[in-house]
């Protein structure tokens, strides 16, 4: 069974957008570690000074463990999300006919 989670960070979505350019690099050694740690999908959305991140995990305590790193919370922090947690929500993930 894996899991769904979304967060959304507050934040300067512009400096967001910059990051993904200037700092392509460290998002790709993260992305590759969230697959070693059970990371199965991960999308960004940009809104109306907000960020999403949508993921797919293997199990939350592999997410937990992930996300709890320090490093990758000072990154966080330095592409322009604001101090303190996302809202999140998370869910079991399920199969339907319709998916794809």
């Amino acid at each position: 069974m894996s899991v769904l989670v979304i967060a959304k960070f507050q934040g300067d979505t512009a400096k967001f957008r910059q990051a993904l350019a200037d700092r392509a690099g460290e998002f790709e050694k993260f992305g590759q570690e969230g697959r070693s740690a059970g990371a199965l999908h991960h999308r960004f959305g940009v809104g109306d000074g907000y960020v999403v991140v949508i993921d797919e995990w293997e199990s939350m305590e592999q997410f937990h463990a992930f996300f709890g790193q320090p490093d990758l919370q000072a990154f966080i922090a330095e592409i322009g999300a604001e101090p303190g947690p996302p809202e999140t929500i998370t869910a079991e993930a399920i199969a339907s006919p319709d998916e794809f």
